[in-house]
């Protein structure tokens, strides 16, 4: 789709898009026809002179310079082009308020491969597996996930960020993860019910008895949250394309489902939702 985009252009909006894409101007390679189709366009060699910039940019892997130029609601086109280097990410913490809120598990997956990160044993090792990546795709990382790494860290996390909370609610879909996952037919199974306040219920438990039954109830959770993003990704992707002219060409096969590297133990999870109940009284 970013081949197909002009939007990040200076002077280009959505109208203007659609309105070259309706004279036939379809990617940057028609651009040597849009001055004698799509007369309304100024300054003509500064447009063709950032349309080979994007050309140039794209064949060096660059994308932040797309990141930097599209607009929040519009970096969903980055998807296609940047998939192989892909990162969706999410994170569990403590629960305390800001800035003492810290990160007690961090869960990824490539679309390949599934990766997690556990404070007091390995997690200082994800500020450099991060650095593989060209593009994250988080729900609610702008305002959570991202910050509270950078902060934990001491890093700055890729600038292309497709963040799924906004992006789904653009598309008529609310209600938080998973209620989203729930609308697009997703099945937690045994994690059903489990939320952020189990994730540190579930980490104090392992901290307080070190039972690993916790611990890795605790990261089928992350990493559940983690995969379940790819599916969620590709749902909006073909949703966003649907009024272009390339919903057909452009549409992304649904994910296979990806096998969680752990097990829930159902009696853990009666346990702290039991303690979870303890709270509302």
């Amino acid at each position: 789709m970013l081949r197909n985009t002009f939007c990040h252009i200076p002077g280009i909006g959505l109208k203007s898009e659609q309105a070259m894409w309706s004279k036939g101007i379809r990617c940057w390679g028609d651009m040597g026809h849009a001055m004698s189709v799509a007369p309304k366009l100024k300054n003509s060699e500064f447009v063709k002179e950032r349309v080979m910039q994007s050309i140039y940019r794209l064949s060096q892997f660059d994308a932040e310079y797309f990141a930097r130029l599209l607009t929040s609601n519009q970096q969903w086109r980055l998807f296609r082009e940047f998939r192989d280097s892909v990162l969706y990410l999410d994170i569990e913490t403590t629960g305390s308020a800001s800035p003492h809120n810290a990160i007690t598990t961090i869960a990824t997956y490539d679309g390949s491969s599934i990766s997690y990160y556990v404070r007091d044993y390995n997690l200082g090792q994800f500020k450099y597996d991060v650095e593989k990546y060209k593009l994250l795709v988080t729900y609610n990382g702008r305002c959570f996930d991202v910050p509270v790494i950078e902060r934990a860290f001491g890093i700055k996390m890729p600038l292309a960020h497709i963040d799924l909370r906004f992006l789904l609610k653009g598309l008529g879909y609310t209600g938080g993860l998973k209620g989203c996952e729930k609308k697009f037919g997703i099945d937690r199974d045994e994690l059903d019910g489990v939320d952020g306040f189990l994730a540190v219920l579930l980490w104090n438990e392992f901290k307080r008895s070190h039972d690993m039954r916790a611990l890795e109830t605790l990261l089928a959770y992350n990493i559940l949250d983690a995969v379940n993003l790819e599916f969620l990704m590709i749902a909006a992707y073909n949703l966003s394309i649907e009024p272009t002219p390339f919903s057909e060409t452009h549409r992304l096969p649904v994910p296979e489902p990806v096998e969680n590297l752990f097990e829930p133990d159902p009696a853990t999870v009666k346990k702290v939702m039991d303690l979870r109940d303890t709270y509302w009284y």
